[in-house]
């Protein structure tokens, strides 16, 4: 099976959030399954870091309207998958990704230039997978200009949402640099919304986890998409993502003081935690005090807004340690300067992010906390699982679907949850998990081992998307 794999960004290459890892690792792990899969992606500023490793393929004119733009062609193969870079520096050699008054004219060009690689190489794809709103025009370009042509004839699309708050939505004009007849496909409240192209036209939708596939055919979790999303509800499937079990492996894991697996994990995590501790200025008690972290964007979709009004009072009335770590929105940013502050000793906030220490905080936690106001899927609950830290969640998207939450009379679990959006159940999650801790250690253990058996494989994931290719080349979805 031929796959070409579209996407606005791709580690470690371009990175501005989740779809960058997932468009890195899940490429590799289809190709370790047997197939030939191609990754399709702009040629940003950042990408020119490795220009010199790069094979030059060709170039086209891409008609924009009433003008032509030049697509220059690249490709490096990275970790035993092949990369095309689409090179114009007009619109990709930036500062940033997104966020520029062109944005729309930028990526109804990466849309075309997709497809004009698709018809221009000899790489003849059974199916387009593209992700987001970046590549949400294709599947209308394709119906609308390409089909007619023997190679696009056969091929099928898959759409894959990983946040459906993100949706490419820009004032109508734009579509003059379509080439294409007025059409309502891509009209949503009176504006050219690329993602609801997609919806309409991709052959098969999909997201990253069952839970938020439901979540999304409603009006809370749907963002204006939901009446859009019905009307292709046979068509739309929920794909759990997976994480790199290569990169996030306590037994190999370099950043760490020390290694340690799911048969033998105290003494690993307590060397790690003393490591951490001491690094970030915390304070270690004589009797082992569980440490609880947060790790992750500072945005209210990450439920800061709970830990504002209650995780003082959680500070205050427990002996446990507090790591967070993150940056995004100023108001977060120094509620975390305020509270390392004032609890100097007992909580350090960490505002930016560190890969490595981000990995030694996953070893060295015993708590995750991920109180999410909604999540398409979460990779931090499974990293911290597969480290021996338990998360506590909310109920939401792919949070409901991994972390089954701790059952003392039936000694099942492998976390804690809460179900509504209330700071009140938050802290009272919060406080389970931390009593558990201090009083019950062997059923605290048997939980991490649990947790840490957990399969949230990349392995997994690939499968469950070859089967839907497949599906889908067949009609049958």
């Amino acid at each position: 099976m031929k796959i070409l794999f579209s996407t606005g960004e791709v580690h470690p290459f371009s990175k501005t959030g989740g779809l960058a890892d997932v468009s890195a690792s899940l490429p590799k792990a289809i190709t370790k399954l047997g197939h030939q899969i191609k990754v399709i992606t702009p040629m940003y500023r950042t990408c020119k870091k490795w220009f010199d490793q790069m094979e030059y393929l060709g170039e086209v004119n891409i008609e924009m309207g009433k003008f032509h733009q030049n697509a220059k062609y690249f490709t490096l193969n990275h970790e035993g998958t092949d990369h095309i870079f689409v090179q114009n520096d007009y619109y990709f050699d930036r500062e940033t990704f997104y966020g520029h008054h062109d944005d729309a004219e930028r990526y109804v060009f990466f849309n075309k230039a997709v497809l004009e690689f698709v018809r221009t190489s000899k790489f003849k794809p059974d199916i387009i997978h593209i992700n987001d709103w970046q590549s949400g025009l294709i599947p209308f370009f394709i119906d609308e200009k390409y089909r007619h042509l023997k190679e696009f004839k056969n091929i099928k699309t898959l759409l894959s949402i990983h946040n459906l708050e993100y949706q490419g939505a820009f004032d109508q004009g734009v579509d003059k640099f379509f080439n294409t007849h007025f059409n309502y496909t891509y009209i949503h409240f009176d504006r050219i919304n690329f993602l609801k192209a997609a919806i309409m036209r991709a052959n098969a939708i999909n997201t990253v986890s069952p839970n938020y596939r439901d979540e999304i055919l409603t009006r809370f979790f749907g963002f204006t998409l939901d009446g859009a999303l019905k009307a292709r509800e046979n068509s739309l499937y929920g794909i759990l993502n997976g994480i790199d079990y290569e990169i996030n492996n306590p037994q190999t894991d370099h950043r760490l003081a020390k290694n340690y697996n799911q048969n033998h994990f105290i003494m690993g995590k307590r060397v790690n935690k003393k490591m951490v501790l001491e690094k970030l200025g915390l304070v270690q008690s004589e009797k082992d005090a569980p440490l609880v972290s947060f790790i992750g964007r500072l945005a209210r979709q990450k439920g800061i807004d709970l830990m504002k009004a209650t995780l003082e009072e959680v500070i205050i009335n427990t002996n446990a340690n507090f790591i967070l770590i993150g940056s995004g929105d100023h108001e977060y940013e120094n509620f975390f300067r305020f509270l390392e502050n004032k609890y100097r000793g007992k909580v350090c906030g960490y505002v930016g992010f560190n890969n490595d220490l981000a990995h030694q905080v996953y070893a060295a936690s015993d708590i995750l906390m991920m109180p999410s106001l909604f999540e398409p899927c979460g990779l931090g609950q499974m990293i911290a699982m597969r480290y021996g830290a338990l998360p506590v969640v909310r109920e939401t998207g792919g949070l409901k679907d991994t972390v089954m939450p701790y059952n003392k009379y039936t000694n099942e679990g492998v976390g804690f949850s809460f179900a509504n959006y209330n700071a009140h159940e938050f802290k009272d999650a919060v406080e389970r998990a931390i009593d558990l801790y201090n009083t019950n250690q062997t059923a605290w253990r048997e939980m991490v081992k649990r947790a840490m058996r957990e399969d949230h494989s990349l392995k997994r994931m690939a499968q469950d998307y070859v089967d839907l290719y497949q599906k889908i080349i067949k009609g049958e979805h």
